[in-house]
């Protein structure tokens, strides 16, 4: 008589490791990666002796060198610019509007996007800039 031996049943696979490196790698992009929105062309802000944190939320107006403009990192046109700006002011007066022009752009063509804005009904527009001294 042969005497067997109870099959030894092959040990489970666990998943808790898989989970941690998971964990591990969503807290590494969210360090890493940036959470604002960011323009499809290169935009270099002026430098400013004051000013302060902006608060996040609210949309980013990104302009271009050459008056490009871009709304929350989305290539735009200034007419469709207007339309959406104004369904957003018309859902939150509030709502902060970051204009990031580039260095290189001239001041009056911002200044025009800030008087618009305000006729739109904005209350918050402010300019983004570079802190130190020019």
């Amino acid at each position: 008589m042969k005497i067997r031996r109870p099959r030894r049943l092959a040990e489970r696979e666990t998943v808790v490791a898989l989970i941690d490196v998971t964990f591990f790698l969503l807290i590494f992009f969210m360090l890493v990666g940036r959470l604002d929105a960011t323009a499809p062309f290169t935009v270099v802000p002026p430098r400013g002796d004051t000013g302060t944190d902006l608060p996040a939320g609210g949309i980013t107006l990104s302009v271009g060198a050459d008056g490009a403009l871009a709304l929350d990192g989305t290539p735009i046109s200034h007419d469709a610019l207007d339309t959406l700006v104004t369904a957003r002011i018309k859902e939150n007066p509030d709502t902060l509007i970051r204009i990031n022009a580039d260095r290189t752009t001239e001041l009056r063509p911002v200044l025009s996007l800030i008087t618009e804005f305000e006729t739109l009904g904005a209350a918050n527009v402010s300019i983004v800039v570079t802190p130190g001294a020019l």
